[in-house]
């Protein structure tokens, strides 16, 4: 019996959580409501983690092999992001960001769901394939919540009301995003070695990969070269998501993807 059956209960519960987490959030005053808004949120996210275990007890393997499968992990970790970045900071506008994402990728699935079978081929047979896509997958929700950010920060300053601690929150984002991107940059390399005999090969997706890297680390060094700049910065982070996503999915829609190991498998 294919699990994926279940999948539509799960992402009904989750998203009902989620919408009653953003409506408990409609009067200005969130005062004595942290708890109940945090509640709702967790209990979301929860539904998709025993979706997501469950569904890697019955595949028998990790769900990272088709692009669905990826959109699934997303769902799981934008809540965690949303929850912790609502606990530190409390920023209501970030945490629905995350649960709102989270809803589309889950109704995305539901409209176009893959084929979750249990193949998977020789090369994916690693023990670096379940660390490598998993902090990839974290660090691209978190860098997308930072560019979300750069862009509120951007609406801000044109407005005449920004503040540092937009900026200061886009720096923690890409700081801990860019440790797991090169993380993943690291673990990819470890797999291609054992895989294919060679750490780098200038696959399409590497080379994509390296470029969204040298995209935040560009980032990275105008902070440290220029702190007290503040459009170029957030216009550079915008722009560095941009590249992420060509990495992302971009790349299976160009001619080259033809000789790429890389792109997503739908079956």
């Amino acid at each position: 019996m294919n699990y994926w059956i279940y999948f539509s209960h799960y992402a009904i519960v989750a998203i009902i959580c989620w919408i009653i987490c953003m409506l408990l959030q409609v009067p200005k005053s969130t005062r004595n409501k942290t708890a109940p808004i945090l509640l709702f949120a967790i209990l979301g996210g929860l539904a998709m983690v025993v979706f997501t275990y469950n569904l890697w007890q019955h595949l028998g393997r990790p769900p990272m092999r088709t692009l669905g499968e990826t959109r699934l992990w997303y769902a799981v970790f934008l809540p965690i992001i949303g929850v912790i970045t609502y606990t530190r900071w409390k920023y209501k506008w970030l945490l629905n960001y995350s649960l709102v994402m989270a809803t589309v990728f889950l109704t995305i699935n539901y409209l176009n769901p893959d084929t979750y079978n249990k193949a998977l081929m020789p090369a994916l047979q690693s023990i670096w394939f379940v660390p490598h896509v998993l902090v990839y997958i974290f660090s691209y929700a978190l860098l997308a919540a930072s560019s979300i950010v750069a862009c509120y920060g951007l609406y801000e300053y044109y407005r005449g009301n920004y503040k540092d601690a937009i900026l200061q929150l886009a720096n923690n984002l890409v700081y801990v995003g860019f440790g797991f991107l090169s993380l993943g940059l690291l673990f990819g390399a470890l797999w291609a070695k054992e895989a294919w005999g060679h750490y780098w090969t200038w696959d399409p997706k590497e080379t994509w990969a390296m470029l969204t890297w040298l995209g935040y680390l560009i980032y990275i060094h105008m902070r440290y070269r220029y702190p007290d700049s503040i459009k170029p910065v957030l216009i550079t982070l915008a722009l560095a998501f941009v590249v992420l996503l060509l990495c992302w999915f971009g790349v299976n829609y160009m001619p080259s993807a033809a000789q790429s190991v890389h792109t997503y498998s739908n079956t």
